[in-house]
């Protein structure tokens, strides 16, 4: 499947982006779902996910309470709303997609099997 992230951008501390990652290629609503980020010079990080349904997210303890994952099946597209920015949530945001059906929920990015290109958030305080 091919994903396309968009949606970043510059933000001021306290603000709000809301990304998207639209699908195609194959049946978008049978998979697990998530978005990661990868700052300047760190290793790419687990941000949220999402199981197929929905019905079940989890977050990296540095964005709960802050962000919200959530997704469209009928629009082939997952959503990331990010509020209250940090200057240190500056980074380039991927959103990714398991390639077989589970109702669980993944944490580790060597679960996932496609990769968006990117989108980059930039957080001045």
């Amino acid at each position: 499947v091919q994903l396309q992230a968009s949606g970043g951008g510059v933000a001021q501390a306290g603000g709000s982006l809301r990304l998207s990652c639209a699908a195609s290629g194959r049946t978008f609503g049978w998979y697990a779902m998530g978005w990661f980020r990868q700052a300047p010079g760190k290793e790419r990080e687990f941000v949220a996910s999402i199981n197929w349904g929905g019905a079940s997210t989890s977050y990296a303890d540095s964005v709960k309470g802050r962000f919200t994952i959530s997704r469209d099946n009928a629009k082939n597209t997952m959503y990331l709303q990010l509020n209250s920015l940090k200057p240190e949530d500056t980074a380039v945001y991927y959103c990714a997609i398991r390639s077989t059906y589970s109702s669980d929920i993944y944490y580790n990015a060597g679960a996932y099997d496609d990769w968006g290109q990117g989108t980059l958030v930039t957080v001045s305080s």
